[in-house]
């Protein structure tokens, strides 16, 4: 805490549901309010401020949102409770009516949390921060704006509770596929510029960072803002001096272009890991569900990966279950999954979501056909995983140490993303060093390779 800021003395919480953005996203708000004078509530302790950042990619993620909000206002009655992120710009009155929220905000009001608190409190900041916060019509507690409205970038580099650091380059999806409704949650496409996001890579390096993740909703799109693009982004990135690895989150598969796949096989700190989402593999559910590519083109990219990178780490996005997709499709999705060589499948069961076309298309899938589409997919992807780290033992790699957690080994990753565990006094290792290793063999769960320090 620090003596003479405007809040100080009083203390906040912070809860987040939902991806990495969200988490990045939340570090940033929590560390304005440090500098503002608010400290982080201990466990136990009752905060003065909560901010909840929600998401709302299904129903399921609603309702953890609800009940996240019903449990925080009982942990720290009294306390002001701004609700944001993605349920908050979806169905703001919905969460306004929730039991001791007192602020709703919406995608735009996500950077200003701190100028919205000032409000609040009375006169605790500048007038110019007062100016800028929006009025709040008829006394109510949302402020919000329609998805087609919301313009604001704000920025984010954050270190989360591991080693690694979430570079955010981008911002809201501009391809209204059917199923989802991300556009709407956050918004038209918009980035950061080049030259600023460099420069918050070169503090990363500065405070001593060795990895950063660069995240987004749809992070090849970049550039709609400013002009630039996302090969021109990565090649500066690459250049910044005390960054090892950069490791790029999910990117569209249109849009991961040949030369993107080049540059990551030669470059110096881009790692051979690749996120890439197919959504299903059946051309006609894909079609239904409007995405921008057929199963030639994924093949393409998974079979090109291979030939110039072939020890990447490759994760592929499917949904299971989404209307119109018949056990026919299914099989397709599956028999074209299995005949690919990935390394893993991060499987997701269709949710319906008011206000998306995909309402509109017939035969929808019932529960149960879902439960064992996914679990079919799931062990598909336990045996490629599994293959995938067996070719790799007794290989040499260099890990970046993570902090472990109480009781647990040291552990860390590889440059294609291994999960390695290490046979190792804990006094010999350190958190954010990279130590070369030998990877002798699975861990006892099979969910990480053993390796011993060379």
């Amino acid at each position: 805490m620090t003596e003479g800021t405007p809040f100080a003395g009083l203390k906040a919480a912070f809860y987040t549901l939902g991806c990495k953005l969200n988490f990045s996203e939340t570090s940033t708000i929590g560390q304005a309010l440090k500098d503002a004078g608010f400290r982080i509530a201990r466990s136990g302790e009752k905060a003065d401020v909560v901010v909840i950042n929600t998401c709302s990619v299904t129903e399921v993620a609603d309702r953890k949102g609800r009940q996240a909000i019903h449990r925080l206002t009982r942990n720290h009655p009294g306390a002001f409770v701004i609700v944001t992120g993605c349920y908050a710009q979806l169905k703001p009155n919905e969460v306004a009516l929730i039991p001791g929220v007192n602020l709703v905000l919406g995608q735009n009001e996500k950077g200003r949390v701190l100028q919205h608190l000032a409000s609040a409190f009375g006169n605790r900041l500048t007038e110019e921060a007062h100016e800028s916060v929006p009025s709040v019509a008829g006394g109510e507690n949302i402020v919000h704006c329609k998805s087609k409205d919301i313009r604001e970038f704000t920025a984010s580099c954050s270190r989360g509770d591991r080693t690694r650091y979430w570079l955010k380059v981008q911002d809201g999806c501009d391809y209204f596929c059917s199923y989802c409704t991300i556009p709407y949650a956050r918004g038209r496409s918009r980035n950061g510029s080049i030259a600023s996001l460099v420069e918050q890579a070169q503090k990363v390096a500065e405070e001593g960072g060795k990895e950063i993740v660069i995240t987004g909703v749809n992070i090849g799109d970049f550039g709609k803002s400013t002009g630039e693009d996302f090969f021109s982004l990565i090649r500066a990135l690459d250049s910044i001096s005390g960054i090892e690895r950069y490791r790029i989150s999910s990117i569209e598969p249109d849009l991961l272009t040949d030369d993107i796949i080049a540059f990551v096989a030669r470059s110096r700190a881009f790692m051979p890991h690749f996120h890439i989402p197919l959504q299903s593999g059946s051309d006609t559910v894909l079609k239904l569900m409007r995405r921008r590519y057929d199963t030639a083109l994924f093949a393409h990219k998974i079979g090109l990966i291979r030939q110039i990178i072939p020890d990447a780490f490759i994760g592929v996005d499917v949904i299971v279950g989404t209307r119109g997709e018949t056990a026919d499709a299914f099989e397709e999705t599956y028999r074209f999954l299995q005949a690919l060589d990935i390394t893993q499948l991060h499987v997701f069961s269709y949710s319906e979501r008011p206000g998306t076309s995909a309402l509109k298309i017939e035969g929808p899938v019932a529960a149960a056909d879902k439960h064992l589409r996914s679990q079919r997919l799931l062990v598909l992807s336990d045996e490629k995983t599994q293959a995938f780290y067996s070719r790799h033992i007794g290989s040499e790699a260099v890990v970046l140490l993570e902090h472990p957690k109480p009781g647990m080994p040291f552990h860390g990753f590889t440059p294609n993303y291994i999960r390695v565990e290490m046979d190792a006094p804990s006094m010999l290792l350190k958190e954010n060093t990279l130590l070369p290793v030998r990877l002798t063999s699975f861990n006892a769960h099979r969910s990480a390779l053993i390796a011993t320090p060379i």
